[in-house]
């Protein structure tokens, strides 16, 4: 391939990476983390909030006197299902009329239980959305809100880094065989990353392409939508079928929930549609209107599941009719299990534990990957001393990106750590947990940025960096005080001591990163944008 066409693709990889790498920092590292959304709910939740399981059957009264007394909850409300059993609790939201679709800022939450009198209880509840914060911060790059706006934002991210991917191919192409397992390990340390960088990224190459197309398809699905109706089907997707339009539309009597089938035999029909699925809850929609349905979610460990939390059939619940089995994990059609696919590869909804753990661990790499290839950007515009001459200048291009490098991307990661952390402290002292989580995230993530351009890379560098070990060590040292001092507030949970392994395994290898980086910063080469000022020893006479 000539050598022209290498340098302006090595050119197109270098500026689209830059544009996109600490966005897509973000984006890979609270991805890493939202892989074990249900592991961290748990970790987050007070044991006083956790129900001890029931048969399915006996939440029928629940289900049954809910939809029935309570105004709002017909229109949705959900039972969670674990191992067979029911969580004695019925949640639903009221959305704001007019927010955006995925926007649950200003969204209400109400919970329904049966008192010891047999009657409903209805509160409205405050849960801290930890879980949900983090995956907005993953789906939009880090900006605040989960709304179209930000979403088109990070389909341009997104696109920017499929260019990224492709052009970085093309540019290892020629030298592929003989640096592809090259890793040169010495003191000429941005060889080192060099390599670094394009053997993960080779590797990892197929997930990156998957994670690109399919946050693009995401990004932009309801313009991809309004297309297809408008070209394919002639602008008539959604309107009601022929026989239906201009009908008068007939009264129903409303329907009794009572009336309704159980819950164990609603899932014995799916069942017997779908023999390796594992129930993980119930929703019930419109059950007292004229068309009823309940969704019933859940799991297929051998098959591919279209959404993360599983893939659901649609039955009548006061026939048992099977309505639909288009989402239903390891039941679906050709063209549906196709498209699910990509929610699925993008979501890691397949395989089981080792598939998560994969993906944990290609998030974290992913991140690390434009982490490192900022610092490569840097480190090669960097202005080098000719002996005998003065200091050189760093170019000022070259000292912002540094900063911006260690603030946002250090920042992100002492942040997410404080607000996992703040997670055991908060319930029973502050009332909108969700919006102390948002603030503490955002308070540590501004102040990092603002340190390291006060303060420069090469100073800010190192602090951040145990910053960022702090706040992670603080997510095992919660867990370790409710253990040791239960009357502190916090608690200690044995089925999430996984969380706070691996969350002491993280800060250690911040520790390790912030001892090499102070080394460098005070030994390393003196002309570097990331070494302090120093004096150099004067010529003798």
């Amino acid at each position: 391939m000539r050598a022209d066409f290498i340098r302006n693709y090595k050119s197109v990889h270098t500026w689209t990476g830059i544009l996109s790498g600490l966005a897509l920092f973000i984006a890979f590292y609270a991805g890493a983390l939202t892989v074990f959304k249900e592991p961290l709910r748990r970790w987050a939740t007070p044991p006083s909030a956790i129900l001890q399981p029931v048969p399915l059957d006996a939440a029928q009264p629940l289900i049954a006197q809910t939809l029935a007394t309570q105004p709002a909850a017909p229109r949705g409300v959900t039972m969670k299902v674990e191992n067979g059993q029911a969580i004695p609790r019925l949640e639903w939201q009221v959305r704001d009329p007019q927010a955006d679709d995925h926007d649950d800022r200003n969204t209400h939450y109400y919970a329904a239980t049966l008192a010891a009198d047999g009657s409903v209880q209805v509160s409205e509840e405050h849960p801290s959305q930890l879980v949900e914060f983090i995956d907005v911060l993953h789906r939009v790059v880090g900006l605040p809100a989960d709304i179209d706006p930000y979403r088109w934002v990070m389909g341009v991210i997104a696109a920017l880094y499929f260019v990224a991917l492709v052009s970085g191919v093309i540019v290892l192409l020629p030298s592929l065989v003989k640096d592809f397992f090259a890793l040169r390990v010495g003191k000429n340390l941005k060889r080192m990353w060099l390599d670094a960088h394009n053997v993960v990224g080779i590797v990892s190459l197929p997930f990156h392409i998957v994670m690109a197309l399919s946050a693009v398809v995401f990004a932009y699905h309801d313009q991809i939508y309004a297309v297809q109706d408008r070209m394919i089907h002639q602008g008539q997707w959604a309107q009601p079928p022929a026989s239906a339009q201009g009908s008068k539309p007939v009264a129903a009597p409303a329907r009794n929930p009572a009336d309704m089938l159980l819950p164990s035999q609603l899932v014995q029909i799916v069942q017997q549609a779908a023999p390796g699925f594992e129930p993980n809850g119930l929703q019930y929609t419109q059950v007292t209107g004229p068309r009823p349905i309940v969704r019933v979610w859940g799991k297929d460990p051998q098959a591919v599941s279209p959404r993360a939390l599983g893939g659901f059939a649609a039955l009548d619940p006061y026939s048992g009719k099977l309505l639909s089995t288009d989402y239903l994990s390891g039941q679906q059609s050709t063209p549906n299990l196709f498209i699910s696919s990509f929610f699925a590869l993008h979501m890691a909804s397949f395989g089981g534990t080792a598939v998560l753990w994969l993906y944990f661990l290609l998030g974290l790499a992913g991140a690390w990957l434009f982490y490192g290839g900022n610092l490569l950007w840097v480190e090669a515009r960097r202005k080098a001393q000719r002996k005998g001459g003065a200091m050189p200048t760093q170019r000022r291009d070259t000292a912002i990106m540094a900063a911006a490098t260690v603030g946002v991307c250090l920042g992100c990661v002492a942040g997410i750590s404080l607000t996992i952390a703040a997670a055991k402290w908060l319930p029973g002292r502050v009332e909108h947990l969700a919006s102390w989580h948002v603030g503490i995230y955002y308070t540590v993530f501004l102040a990092s940025v603002a340190w390291a351009f006060w303060r420069g890379a090469a100073r800010a560098a190192a602090p951040l960096l145990w910053l960022a070990a702090a706040c992670t060590l603080t997510i095992p040292l919660s867990t370790l005080l409710g253990w040791l001092l239960p009357a502190a507030g916090a608690w200690a949970d044995n089925a999430t001591l996984a969380v706070d392994a691996t969350a002491l395994a993280g800060s250690l290898a911040l520790v390790w990163m912030a001892k090499a980086t102070a080394r460098r910063t005070h030994h390393g080469p003196a002309d570097s944008v990331w070494a302090v000022p120093r004096k150099l020893p004067q010529p003798s006479a």
